[in-house]
């Protein structure tokens, strides 16, 4: 995980990202060292703290820029089960 880079690069003590996330610094500084599983909230939380994606967060993609919706990717829209699914889409 990045997280530790991402906090020092910007001069942040873990005390300061514990207290933006409601928690103690120091289950902060497990969360850094993988002591500890980062749960999802905290992560979407950080991700949207350090403006960057969860993946990036994660070590998943070297892409530091958030995920961006694109005008060409379709929306999805979820049909009840008695409603017929549109022809263009299959399962």
């Amino acid at each position: 995980m990045r997280l530790k880079e991402l906090r020092e690069d910007r001069d942040i003590r873990q005390k300061e990202i514990a207290e933006y996330l409601h928690i103690r610094q120091n289950t902060y500084s497990q969360y850094e060292t993988e002591q500890r599983q980062l749960p999802i909230d905290v992560l979407i939380a950080l991700a949207k703290f350090y403006q960057t994606s969860t993946d990036y967060l994660l070590g998943l993609t070297n892409n530091p820029l958030p995920y961006g919706r694109s005008a060409k990717t379709p929306q999805v829209k979820l049909c009840k089960k008695s409603e017929a699914m549109p022809d263009d889409v299959t399962i």
